[in-house]
């Protein structure tokens, strides 16, 4: 479904990322993990054409090379793209902030047919949205309204959805929910990209996994590769022997705290 290739880029004179290479199967969720400031949400503003200094490489969505494609092209090309902190109309209703996702459907009434049958959908699978349709979308919880970025992002019917840290946050459970539902938007008409801090929920629910360090492909591989948590750990924040490695395992258990807490 997506196939990007030696993306080389930045910020004016800064480059952030070095060559990376990453593929989505169709129907599948491919992980994103590494430590802050590896590059992943760069990685995601590329694929989106929001990050515009690229210097190298080509991104290839659904069979169509996209590199050069401005962003709302790119959208309606099949991908959405649910950035961080829930970005959403807060003053605006449940409803009319999924009327704003779902622009690009064809239809000349706020209501035309598609539109309906958008928001038909996203209620089915969204079902506490459909109770609280009329309701501010600032006055829903923090785990609702990144629900409802969700549902928005999904109003065109999108081939690619693109998350960038769905569970920032959220408390635990609520984490977990979102992170559950996430696996069961993959479907033969949906591939997912997760961009993640949250090592083991994202993993329990990823199908391939790319982990970063310093802008580049660390390492990458099917699931199956990672299913051990020492080696992710050591993928992760360096090896675990020596002075270095006890620094990074307490890094570890203090963001594992930090996340607890959150």
């Amino acid at each position: 479904m997506l196939e990007v290739s030696g993306i080389r880029g930045g910020y004016g004179d800064i480059t952030v990322l070095w060559d990376i290479d990453v593929s989505v199967r169709t129907g599948c969720v491919t992980a994103i993990l590494g430590r802050n400031g590896a590059g992943k949400t760069s990685l995601l503003d590329a694929i989106s054409g929001v990050l515009s200094s690229i210097d190298a490489g080509s991104v290839t969505l659904n069979g169509d090379k996209i590199s050069a494609w401005s962003t709302p092209r790119r959208i309606k090309g099949g991908l959405a793209y649910v950035q961080e902190n829930k970005q959403i109309f807060r003053q605006r209703t449940v409803e009319e902030n999924l009327l704003i996702g779902g622009f690009l459907l064809k239809g000349r009434t706020l209501r035309s047919a598609q539109r309906r049958a958008a928001l038909e959908r996203a209620y089915d699978q969204f079902p506490i949205l459909a109770e609280r349709r009329k309701f501010p979308a600032g006055g829903l919880s923090g785990g609702q309204q990144q629900m409802l970025a969700i549902a928005q992002a999904l109003m065109p019917n999108p081939k690619l959805l693109m998350l960038d840290e769905p569970s920032a946050g959220l408390a635990p459970a609520i984490a977990t929910e979102v992170f559950e539902l996430v696996g069961r938007l993959r479907s033969s008409e949906l591939s997912i990209l997760l961009v993640e801090q949250v090592v083991e929920e994202a993993l329990a629910i990823a199908d391939d996994v790319v982990v970063l360090e310093s802008g580049r492909v660390a390492v990458s591989g099917t699931i199956d590769e990672f299913s051990d948590s020492a080696v992710v750990r050591e993928i992760y924040l360096g090896s675990t022997s020596g002075p270095d490695g006890a620094s990074a395992e307490h890094e570890y258990q203090s963001n594992k705290k930090l996340e607890m807490e959150t």
